[in-house]
């Protein structure tokens, strides 16, 4: 598993390089996905290129999927790779953006990096060996309870649902210390890893989004439900928590009405 994500760390940093040094010409060709406010540049289909590229050179046979060039899992290794997570913070110029390469096994993860261009941190973590930040091992946070506990949240690119998901926020703000909304659901996981925000839940992320992350979370001691498994938050969410908050907090989502679009 370490040979693996090394492997991740090593195709994510390149293509993180690639992103970096071809942005200001990347964000002049862009292209829109399933909304108007959901753009894709062609640096998001230059790194997948190139990610896929040192794939086939590094695991030949592996299968890849990407959230450009999308693909299919296989039986054995399946790479799962957002080049860019965070497109609108890129576009913008805000340092909040990272690429993520998890390989998985029957679905499930057990390497993944997430490497951030813009500060040059990267998040590494394989199945059994914990979760690192540039050499240094990550512990979740541990707040006393809800009213100290800040947690992580997106939004979805759907005007619709991104009501609904705001309603939600505002049912449960009076519970907890406060919100963050940054735009990268690889790096809101990372952020629980590393203790910055307690916890983190969103709805209607891809694969991609999360392969990476929740695994890095999960080998810091968080308590992470993927989708499928996260009960009334709803069958498309992303739960990860400190265990001091979770089942708590959990609770709070769901009567602040999380699980309700």
């Amino acid at each position: 598993m370490r040979d693996l994500a090394e492997i991740a760390v090593a195709v994510a940093t390149e293509a993180g390089e690639l992103a970096k040094s071809t942005r200001e010409n990347a964000i002049r060709d862009i292209d829109t996905k399933s909304t108007g406010t959901d753009v894709v540049t062609a640096a998001d289909k230059a790194a997948e290129e190139l990610i896929r590229d040192r794939l086939a050179e590094l695991r030949p046979g592996d299968a890849v999927l990407g959230e450009e060039a999308g693909g299919a899992t296989g039986s054995g290794v399946t790479w799962v790779v957002d080049p860019i997570d965070g497109t609108v913070n890129y576009l913008y110029g805000y340092p909040w953006y990272a690429v993520s390469v998890a390989a998985q096994i029957e679905g499930v993860s057990v390497a993944g990096a997430v490497v951030e261009p813009a500060s040059g941190r990267t998040w590494w973590a394989a199945q059994g060996a914990g979760a690192w930040l540039n050499g240094e091992r990550l512990t979740v946070s541990a707040p006393v309870d809800l009213s100290v506990t800040l947690m992580a949240t997106g939004f979805a690119y759907s005007a619709e649902r991104r009501r609904a998901q705001a309603a939600a926020v505002a049912n449960l703000i009076g519970t907890i210390r406060d919100i963050r909304r940054n735009g990268s659901a690889a790096l809101d996981l990372c952020a629980v890893a590393a203790g910055w925000v307690d916890a983190y839940c969103e709805r209607g992320l891809s694969r991609w989004d999360w392969a990476a992350g929740a695994l890095i979370a999960a080998e810091a001691g968080a308590v992470v439900a993927l989708p499928g498994a996260a009960g009334e938050l709803g069958a498309d969410a992303i739960f990860a928590a400190s265990p001091a908050i979770a089942e708590p907090l959990r609770a709070a989502l769901v009567e602040a009405g999380m699980g309700a679009f």
